[in-house]
């Protein structure tokens, strides 16, 4: 009899059942779409601000000391430098896979036109397989993707090519394909310039070429200056943070779980342990701003999930609680053959509840639908699915459904048989 009475509800009142199965569609799917894009946004939006270079870089303990205490780099500050053969090892790390472009930096000062000019020195691009077998594709030209070039990026073998920023090539009325010839420790090259780049900052008045150039020139054959990495990290937490003033300070459970979590300390941390004489630092403008981005888009995402959940009841309220006074004659009939409150209560629910399911599910696939259009128009790729959102939706869903029919309770417990069945 119950299930034969929801029946017939469901067939005779099926308006108001879809407009209330189409609205728990629309705010399932919002939610479903995205939660998915929340929990698999992370390295998508870290990847994206990529853009705006490294966040780590490695510098030989006495040249970062000299930095810190008295803000002096480049070539003249000391004569310690960092080993070539080490940088491919940032690969063999823990967090390896999260690095995902580096290059090595030699500073140097040549002679060109018979005026102290600065060099640098990096792999333009590097092509190699690793000892695991992983093909490697990497170089400055992945962590300087905003420079405007006019002509061409330098190639891992232009050995005999150089870059020039455009302030360098204005002063000098340099063009794309002009030779120039640059001079240091007694030795004279002459260069093609295969392009002119424009970086935004202090690298515009600098010449830019292969590393293997610039230690041929500077007489320091496998060593450079510095390293910069771009590597996929977790917006910091306390943890991080103490770990950041001193790792020796963290309890054994408090060190495994830093250790083995994506924090940039704990990368740096890592990468330390593996460069020779090296100290990573992270670069805190752009460190700090991937994690406060990451945290404020993560944020935007629950507030969409929690309005669209609060306007989803507040339509269902309105749907359940116009069919419930549509049949009040009918409920106020059930009251008066004996029918209790939690009877005619239970009966509204199950309907609701089944409407409800029914529109959770199609708006559940739905929403992974939608998930998928945002990760292609905004990451260009697919958004993963996420099988604990089920659970989420489903635990949104009934207490949606729940706080919708409240209302309608309320209304249903204060009925009073006489007055509806009179027509009152």
């Amino acid at each position: 009899m119950f299930w034969h009475m929801i029946i017939k509800t469901l067939i005779r009142q099926k308006n108001k059942m879809l407009m209330i199965a189409f609205t728990v569609v629309l705010g399932v799917s919002l939610s479903t779409a995205m939660m998915n894009v929340m929990l698999g946004v992370g390295d998508k939006v870290n990847r994206e601000l990529k853009v705006y270079g490294a966040n780590i870089t490695v510098r030989h303990k006495d040249a970062a000391l000299m930095s810190d205490l008295y803000g002096l780099e480049g070539q003249g500050v000391n004569d310690k430098f960092l080993h070539e053969d080490d940088v491919l090892k940032l690969k063999s790390i823990f967090w390896g896979f999260n690095i995902l472009d580096f290059a090595p930096i030699l500073e140097g000062r040549v002679s060109f036109n018979g005026v102290d000019t600065a060099i640098i020195g990096t792999w333009p691009e590097k092509n190699t397989t690793l000892p695991t077998g992983e093909e490697l594709h990497t170089g400055l030209k992945a962590l300087r993707t905003w420079w405007e070039v006019n002509g061409q990026w330098l190639g891992e073998d232009d050995d005999d090519s150089v870059m020039v920023g455009h302030i360098l090539a204005d002063q000098n009325k340099i063009s794309v394909n002009d030779k120039i010839t640059l001079t240091a420790n007694g030795q004279s090259k002459i260069f093609t310039v295969k392009g002119i780049f424009n970086d935004g900052g202090n690298s515009d008045s600098k010449i830019l070429m292969t590393l293997p150039s610039a230690q041929a020139m500077m007489n320091l054959s496998g060593r450079v200056s510095a390293i910069e990495v771009s590597a996929l990290t977790t917006p910091d937490n306390d943890l991080a943070r103490k770990a950041a003033q001193d790792p020796r300070s963290l309890s054994p459970d408090e060190y495994e779980t830093w250790y083995c979590t994506a924090y940039v300390s704990a990368i740096c941390h890592q990468i330390q342990e593996v460069i020779r004489d090296g100290v990573a630092k992270p670069v805190r403008q752009v460190a700090e701003s991937e994690g406060t981005i990451l945290n404020k888009t993560t944020l935007l995402m629950v507030l969409i999930t929690i309005l669209s959940a609060i306007g989803s009841s507040l339509a269902i309220s309105n749907l359940i609680t116009a069919s419930v006074i549509e049949r009040s004659q009918e409920l106020g009939l059930l009251k008066a053959l004996g029918a209790y409150n939690w009877q005619i209560v239970l009966l509204v629910l199950a309907e609701v509840m089944i409407t409800g399911l029914a529109g959770g599910v199609v708006g559940y696939f739905v929403g992974i639908g939608f998930a998928q259009v945002i990760g292609q128009t905004v990451f260009g790729s697919y958004i993963e699915i996420a099988r604990m959102v089920i659970l989420i939706v489903a635990v949104i869903l009934f207490f949606v459904t729940l706080f919708g029919s409240i209302p309608a309770i309320r209304y249903l417990t204060a009925l009073k048989p006489t007055e509806v069945l009179h027509g009152k």
